[in-house]
C-alpha cells in the first residue's frame, strides 16, 4: 500500500511546472495575512473610488484589466520569460493612476515561479504560491532602481503580498491590497 502513495506523490510532482513549496502560511507575515483577509472589501472600496473619480479613458483601461474570468494555471501554462508590466494605482490619495510599461521577468528555479520587475524606479521581486486552480499568492518585496532586491520578510516596510490571476493566454494580473504607500489597491498588469 505504501508504494501506491509513493507513486502518486511522484506522478503529482511530475505532472506540471513547479508552483509553491507548500509553506505559504508559515512564510507569510501576520500583516500580510490581514491584508489578504480584507482583500474583497479593500478591492471593492478602491474600485468604487476609481470609478467615481478617474478619467473616462483610465476607467476604461481599469475595466479591461479587471475583466475576463480567471483561467487555470494548471493547463500547461508556462509564465517563464520576459513580460511587459505596468502598475495601476486604484483608490487612495488619487482615484486612479495608470503608469507606463516596464520590463518584468518570471523564472522557474525548480522550487517555483519567481518574478523580478527589472526596469522602473520602483521594482518588486518575489515568489508565487498556489492558492487555487485559478489564483496564486505572491510574496515579494519592494526595491528601488539601483538597489539589490530585498527578500520578503526582511523588512516589513518593503514586504508585498498579492493575489495573482491569469487573464488570458499571455496575460496576468497581480492585485496588491492595502499597499504601504499612496493607494488602496495596486495592480501589476503583465502582458507578452
Amino acid at each position: 500500500m505504501r508504494w501506491l502513495w509513493i507513486i502518486a506523490y511522484l506522478i503529482a510532482g511530475l505532472s506540471g511546472p513547479a508552483f509553491a513549496d507548500g509553506e505559504l502560511d508559515a512564510k507569510m507575515t501576520a500583516a500580510d495575512k490581514a491584508r489578504l483577509a480584507a482583500y474583497a472589501t479593500t478591492r471593492a472600496e478602491a474600485v468604487a473610488e476609481a470609478t467615481a473619480g478617474g478619467t473616462p479613458g483610465d476607467i476604461a483601461v481599469l475595466d479591461e484589466v479587471l475583466g475576463n474570468e480567471p483561467l487555470s494555471f494548471r493547463d500547461g501554462f508556462d509564465p517563464t520569460g520576459k513580460w511587459k508590466c505596468r502598475t495601476i494605482k486604484v483608490g487612495g490619495m488619487r482615484p486612479l493612476t495608470i503608469y507606463d510599461w516596464f520590463d518584468c521577468r518570471i523564472s522557474d528555479d525548480g522550487s517555483g515561479w519567481y518574478l523580478v520587475k527589472t526596469t522602473g524606479s520602483q521594482r518588486t521581486s518575489g515568489r508565487f504560491y498556489d492558492d487555487s486552480d485559478t489564483r496564486l499568492v505572491y510574496l515579494g518585496a519592494l526595491n528601488y532602481g539601483g538597489e539589490k532586491p530585498v527578500d520578503y520578510g526582511k523588512d516589513a516596510e518593503r514586504d508585498q503580498v498579492a493575489y495573482v490571476f491569469r487573464r488570458g493566454a499571455q496575460q496576468l494580473r497581480m492585485e496588491f491590497p492595502s499597499p504601504k504607500f499612496v493607494s488602496k489597491l495596486d495592480i501589476l498588469e503583465l502582458k507578452r
